[in-house]
């Protein structure tokens, strides 16, 4: 069943965007009076469809992606014959260079509407909740494996990102901050501030949620929310409204303190001081071999909630739609330095995992409207067979009035066909290969 969930979130998402994409396409082209011969959501072979007007509207078998088929227009389909013909009024080749143009930026353009949309909503209906810099500063982080692997320690207080003051304890972790050249956090330790430099590639240890679940934490003061019955901690008289001040007379104000001193004494008897009812006083607890004592917890800290109005929601969530896009071309431009690692392509099989296997709307939004933004850049790239191939190649015939030749054009496809199946390929094979090293 988690399986099916996460591919159901796969195909209603790219259907969604490939629909939407070559919907753009679609109504420019009709637009500017061209005839769309085929308009499909998914590659053939064909499962479904019907025919309206000019136009055969179709789902494909292969839903990674999808197609609008434009008469005089060399495209995936790789159908010259039409091309020896005169060419015809409504055909695409009969058009102005900047209605072409227009029209091959259709689907991009469709994309980072629709992604700013998504975003926009999200904020305006969720806002925000975090952990802000002033909570960081005034209680510190928990760091963990990886974050002690470029020097951070717990109990640091994080004062800034490259120089500059930062909003959310997300900000800790986001591909601005780990893809920044010769970047570097500032902290406070035992009342000196120190620089901790961001390694070349360090963006590469976060190749899972997990590894970004092992950086850095908020530390949080703490209070007990359940005591499990038959558990060590009730069978050593501990009450909800007890506060635990120490552990074999080491302080602990933080939960982060509580669990490193338990871990040291699995199996052993251990001194709780407890705070009850302004007194204090101390029991002996039998530490379970898991290093706990049968307690939960809530933090005493609450997140930061912000709400934004519609306005502001525009603002932010437009800036948040074009950062995926600038991470990403970032990441891109690093990935042919070598810095950042290519098995952070991922094909369908992870951006299945990015969905997950609970189906939550807002999660799911959130993910589409981020695929929306990439999909508009990835579409962009100047390779023939994607928008970008086209409009490199317009751009030649508008600024140098000379018109690639239907030679020319055909063998840039296959060329660019190729590379889009060898892209796929080795996407694909790194998801595979994810799966089995549990990447």
């Amino acid at each position: 069943m988690d399986t099916l969930i996460m591919v159901g979130q796969l195909l209603l998402g790219l259907s969604i965007l490939v629909g939407l994409h070559e919907l753009g396409h679609l109504l420019t082209a009709k637009l500017f009076g061209m005839r769309v011969e085929k308009f499909s959501i998914g590659f053939p072979p064909k499962i479904a469809g019907f025919q309206w007007g000019e136009t055969e509207y179709s789902i494909g078998a292969i839903p990674l992606g999808g197609f609008v088929k434009i008469s005089g227009m060399i495209d995936e389909s790789m159908d010259s014959n039409q091309m020896i013909a005169e060419p015809q009024p409504w055909e695409f080749r009969s058009k102005p260079a900047w209605q072409r143009l227009i029209v091959m930026l259709g689907g991009v353009v469709v994309n980072v509407i629709t992604g700013i949309i998504i975003f926009v909503v999200l904020v305006y209906q969720n806002g925000e909740t975090y952990f802000s810099r002033d909570q960081v500063i005034e209680n510190g982080i928990v760091a963990y494996d990886i974050g002690e692997s470029i020097g951070f320690q717990t109990g640091d207080k994080v004062i800034d990102i490259n120089g500059e003051t930062y909003t959310s304890i997300n900000d800790l972790s986001s591909g601005s901050a780990l893809l920044s050249e010769n970047g570097f956090y500032t902290i406070e330790r035992a009342g000196k501030q120190i620089q901790i430099d961001i390694p070349r590639g360090f963006i590469n240890s976060f190749d899972s949620k997990e590894a970004l679940e092992n950086f850095l934490n908020i530390r949080v003061p703490f209070k007990l929310s359940a005591i499990d019955e038959g558990g060590a901690a009730a069978k050593a008289g501990i009450a909800l409204e007890d506060r635990i001040l120490a552990v074999n007379g080491n302080s602990v104000i933080y939960f982060d303190e509580l669990q490193s001193e338990l871990a040291k004494l699995k199996s052993q008897e251990a001194e709780i001081t407890l705070l009850r009812g302004g007194d204090t006083t101390a029991t002996m607890v039998s530490v379970t071999d898991r290093g706990t004592i049968d307690i939960a917890i809530n933090p005493l800290i609450e997140p930061v909630r912000r709400e934004y109005g519609f306005g502001e929601a525009i603002a932010k969530g437009t800036e948040r739609a074009f950062g995926v896009v600038i991470i990403n071309a970032k990441a891109l431009g690093k990935m042919f330095t070598g810095e950042v690692s290519t098995r952070n392509v991922s094909g369908p099989i992870g951006m299945a995992k990015i969905y997950g296997d609970t189906w939550q709307w807002s999660k799911f939004w959130a993910i589409t409207g981020l695929i929306s933004m990439i999909l508009a850049f990835m579409n962009l790239l100047p390779i023939p067979a994607l928008d970008g191939g086209h409009v490199i190649f317009l751009l030649y015939e508008m600024i140098s009035g000379r018109a690639p030749s239907d030679r020319f054009l055909e063998n840039s496809q296959k060329v660019g066909m190729v590379i889009l199946l060898s892209l796929m390929v080795f996407a694909i094979g790194n998801d595979i290969l994810k799966i089995f090293t549990g990447g």
